[in-house]
């Protein structure tokens, strides 16, 4: 189900927008079995890290609530009307604290850029499930080879 857009025009107010979404749009959380929330941002929220997992873990107890970050690097750090953001962190200090963010709310972090991408919750689980069938199909064909060996 899409709800809404959410936008903070001039700043990264994450809590505001968060506390919209949580209170007003999810308010019939009884209705809806799975419910997420994707973030799609530039940069860090105007408030501390630890402020906002704390509100995210509480908002996501007690049903199915998941939060998203989609992280886009940029070079530029004003914006196109010249808006300084209230907090700033270069795009590694921004990656760890959305990392914590999603975390205590069961979601992914993808980070993109100019480059590509730089870091995907998905990709990984993707290169890992590859991982293990290549680990698996590789002991099969020594349990096959043995199993001729034998015979």
């Amino acid at each position: 189900r899409w709800v809404l857009k959410l936008q903070c025009k001039g700043s990264r107010n994450f809590m505001s927008a968060l506390r919209r979404a949580v209170e007003e749009d999810f308010k019939d959380k009884d209705k809806h079995r799975s419910q997420g929330i994707y973030l799609l941002t530039t940069g860090i929220p105007d408030q501390e890290t630890h402020i906002v997992s704390a509100y995210v873990a509480e908002a996501c107890r007690g049903f199915d609530l998941q939060l998203h970050v989609c992280l886009f690097g940029v070079t530029e750090d004003i914006d196109s009307s010249r808006i300084r953001p209230a907090r700033y962190a270069n795009p590694t200090e921004t990656a760890i604290a959305f990392k914590e963010i999603v975390k205590v709310a069961n979601g992914r972090f993808h980070w993109f850029g100019e480059a590509g991408i730089f870091e995907s919750d998905d990709i990984t689980m993707i290169v890992s499930e590859m991982e293990k069938a290549n680990n698996y199909s590789q002991k099969c064909s020594f349990l096959v080879e043995s199993l001729k060996q034998r015979s």
